[in-house]
């Protein structure tokens, strides 16, 4: 009877109905690096609503450290969880240095280092990068299909390459959508966590004759919705769908959904111990961690069907590879 039932087993696990999980040997322990702090309700959110699914649906001890922005923090951060943690996930660029240090002296434990690639540096760790352009296309589509002024603008967070490749996007769609239309120059805040800053930022474009914002600013991003509503004006989130901070002024969200990739690759690992280490994974459109979100049906929506429509083509033109969309990377 035993050995009838070790064949069983045997088979069952050669046809991939039973697969071997991490879980199994014990907990997971998952730590959350931020290289800013929560409260942006986008990016940094995002990665933390990741790792709140993580301990929901496959019982993951997590953990999260907020770094504020100060860089003497990152080095120290990641070696502290990864004394602690069996997975430890970097979010955001400013851990690149630290991790380049810090992985090849860790090789037992495993590194995810969002939106941003990293080569070479150990097979411990994976880095996951966006293809933040190509929503950002379809985002500047609806900017310039709702504008009235037939001016549309963006704030962003720093003049980087990650920032401008949401900028080169968000410019070819607003000029598909009309090719006489003006994408005004970006305003940098060289700042993610003050609203005030992006609230400026967003008034000088309005003051210019945009109607529409694109923010793209984090936390500092916030500012942007208040000056909208303030002048009556619109404006566009990012990272998350943030139309639920205010259903009146902004149109849509480009969504990078940074928490789905982090549950994606955690969950892998959990569930068959595949860990795509050494390797840099781009999350395009094709994958749906790329997307554009119009908030809950129940909310207001300015966007017309007919606009939402054209929306869905152009991705599928996207995903077909028909429009190549510019990047800086």
């Amino acid at each position: 009877m035993k050995k009838a039932l070790f064949l069983l087993l045997c088979a069952l696990l050669m046809a991939g109905l039973i697969i071997p999980s991490a879980a199994e040997a014990g907990e997971v322990r998952v730590a959350l690096c931020i290289a800013n702090r929560l409260g942006d309700q986008g990016f940094f959110d995002s990665a933390y609503d990741g790792l709140e699914r993580l301990k929901a649906d496959y019982g993951v001890i997590g953990s999260v450290v907020e770094c504020k922005s100060d860089a003497s923090m990152f080095q120290v951060a990641l070696v502290e969880a990864a004394e602690t943690h069996d997975i430890v996930v970097a979010v955001g660029w400013e851990f690149w240095d630290a991790l380049c240090d810090i992985v090849p002296q860790m090789p037992d434990t495993l590194f995810i280092f969002i939106d941003n690639g990293l080569d070479g540096v150990g097979d411990n760790l994976m880095s996951i990068t966006y293809a933040e352009n190509q929503g950002s296309f379809l985002a500047g589509f609806i900017a310039m299909t709702q504008s009235k002024t037939g001016k549309v603008g963006v704030v962003g967070g720093e003049d980087s390459e990650t920032i401008n490749n949401f900028i080169v996007g968000y410019r070819q769609g607003a000029l598909y959508a009309n090719p006489a239309g003006v994408v005004l120059d970006p305003i940098y805040t060289n700042d993610y966590e003050s609203p005030d800053k992006g609230k400026e930022a967003a008034m000088a474009l309005y003051g210019m004759g945009a109607d529409v914002v694109f923010q793209v600013a984090g936390e500092t991003g916030l500012g942007v919705f208040e000056a909208a509503k303030e002048t009556g004006n619109f404006a566009i989130g990012v990272d998350s769908d943030q139309k639920y901070i205010n259903p009146e002024c902004i149109l849509c969200s480009m969504i990078k959904d940074v928490g789905a990739s982090i549950y994606g690759a955690v969950g892998s690992y959990i569930t068959d111990g595949v860990f795509s280490g050494g390797e840099i994974w781009d999350a395009d459109m094709t994958t749906g961690y790329v997307d554009i979100a119009y908030g809950d049906s129940g909310m207001v929506q300015q966007v017309p069907d007919e606009v939402k429509v054209q929306v869905e083509e152009l991705k599928q033109l996207i995903i077909a590879g028909e429009i190549q969309v510019e990047s800086t990377r």
